[in-house]
Formats: structure tokens, sequence, C-alpha cells
């Protein structure tokens, strides 16, 4: 099967709060397989969202090692982790975090034009047909539905290929049928570019598509 495309060995995050330090990740020790899809669920407040966060980068572990594609993240400075993660990784995030002063094909060139390829408008584009926005292309976020505006993420998040796919609740804001429709998109971007998968939901329908689900309690992996 060869190394884990993902692995944490007793990784912990402690955040400074007003009364003292809060303990939000207590030692995780997790595998994640090349090409596996993994659901995170718990209550709310349990670390999904900040384990999820590690794994890409966008946290640093304060104690325990937390390595991807064999790179040990916590080893790596900003710039080199910023690369790192545009090259490897996609997020998808519950809030869209789309540029409001680009259109949907601008905000989804981003990555690709910051990686310096020369066809980024046409990837992009291609992109976006495949999610099925072929006709709002040059539509801004604030002229789209939510529902538009996340296919748009997943396919800012896909376009550059992440061997890496992370989603935080990516149907959140969404209604049941725009929810459905995102999640089948998500699955069918995962198969097919070869992703790995990991997505925090409180959806049960969600998280049983999933290969293996990880469940958190109060910032440990409960058995």
């Amino acid at each position: 099967m060869g190394d884990p495309i993902l692995a944490l060995d007793k990784a912990q995050l402690t955040l400074a709060g007003n009364a003292g330090p809060v303990e939000i990740l207590r030692g995780i020790t997790l595998t994640v397989e090349r090409g596996e899809t993994v659901g995170l669920v718990g209550p709310s407040g349990s670390g999904k969202s900040s384990l999820l966060m590690l794994m890409g980068g966008l946290e640093r572990a304060t104690g325990g090692q937390v390595r991807a594609l064999g790179q040990d993240l916590g080893a790596m400075g900003e710039d080199a982790l910023a690369r790192f993660r545009r090259g490897n990784m996609g997020v998808v995030f519950q809030s869209f975090h789309l540029i409001p002063t680009m259109t949907a094909l601008e905000n989804v060139a981003v990555p690709l034009e910051l990686a310096g390829a020369k066809d980024a408008f046409a990837r992009a584009e291609a992109e976006l047909v495949a999610v099925g926005l072929g006709k709002r292309l040059d539509h801004y976020p604030a002229q789209m539905s939510g529902g538009e505006q996340q296919r748009v993420a997943l396919a800012r998040a896909a376009v550059p290929r992440p061997a890496i796919l992370l989603a935080d609740e990516p149907t959140g804001n969404l209604d049941g049928v725009n929810g459905a429709a995102i999640m089948d998109l998500l699955f069918g971007l995962r198969d097919m570019h070869g992703a790995t998968l990991v997505l925090v939901t409180h959806a049960p329908e969600l998280a049983a598509r999933c290969d293996r689900i990880v469940r958190l309690v109060d910032g440990r992996v409960s058995a």
C-alpha cells in the first residue's frame, strides 16, 4: 500500500485563550492512505475543523508531528508550506472564500496563476464547465447563488489537480438540494482526479459515503 498520504503522530494543538491555554487537540495519531475518503465527525467543539486545518498546514501543531506526502509540515517555513499546499492540496470551506472583485473564471484561475501556469484560464474554464458553470464564467460572486459560489470554490480547489482534497462542512451553508449536488460533485472530482478526500461533516448521509469515519470527542479520536 506504500506510505500513508497523511500521518499524524501524537499531534497536539493548544491555543492561547483569555483564561490561559486551551487544548483543542490532545495527541491525535491517525493515518490516511492514498485514495481513501475519510469523514471526520463528532459534536461541535470536538476539534474536527482544527484537525483538518492541521492536515492542511493551515494551523501548526504545537506538539507531535503532522506529515503529508512524506513531508513534515512542522519543519517547513511559511513560504515553503504555502508552496507545498498550493501544489498538493485543495481546500473547500463552509464559507466560500471567493474574491468578490473577481469573476468566477478569475477566482478559479488564481491558484494556477500563482503557480505560473501558462494555460491558467483555459484550465479554469474547463473546471467550471465540469461543475456545471460554463455559462457563469464572467459572473461575480455577488451575482451567484450560494450553491453556485460553492461550485466555484470546488472548481478552484480541484483545478491544480491536488493529491489531497480537504473539505470543511462544504454543504453547511446550503439547502438540501444544493448540498446534495455539491457532495456529488466533490466525490466526482475525487474520482476524476484520484484525490484523497478528508471531509468534516455533521450530515450522516454524507459520512455514510466515506470509506472510513473518524469520530472526535473532546480533542481526541474516539474508539
